[in-house]
């Protein structure tokens, strides 16, 4: 398997409030203005910030104080940019079953075929097959 981290995703309150700090204030070239989902370029890896609860949305996760508990939200999510759609199954297939919990069986989401998976501590990871062009 060779796992990378392509976008890391925040969970803001205030999408553009966010927005604006990190491209006025912090000056970060974006690379997409989609009212849902701006994403910022960061080198190797991409920032992408979307609404809190379109997130929890997203990965199925919930709310808490502390992210001792493997149900809890941490607030962000790492994308790992799979292949192919026969890429992202075989992916989630394997991390549960070393361990790994699907939070989220993948599926069409917007323009990806994606799906979610936690780490052992709770993490929660993206896999994602862009299918829009």
């Amino acid at each position: 398997m060779d796992l990378r981290i392509g976008t890391i995703t925040l969970a803001v309150v205030d999408l553009d409030r966010a927005t604006h700090f990190y491209r006025d204030v912090l000056g970060l070239p974006e690379l997409t203005s989609a009212p849902t989902a701006p994403l910022f370029d960061l080198g190797p890896v991409s920032l992408a910030l979307r609404a809190r609860d379109g997130l929890l949305y997203d990965t199925g996760a919930k709310v808490g104080k502390t992210v001792r508990s493997r149900d809890v939200f941490p607030g962000f999510t790492l994308t790992h940019h799979a292949a192919d759609e026969t890429d992202v199954d075989r992916l989630l297939a394997d991390t549960a079953a070393a361990g790994g919990r699907v939070v989220r069986f993948p599926d069409r989401l917007g323009g990806r075929y994606a799906g979610y998976f936690a780490d052992p501590d709770g993490f929660l990871w993206e896999v994602a097959f862009d299918v829009l062009p």
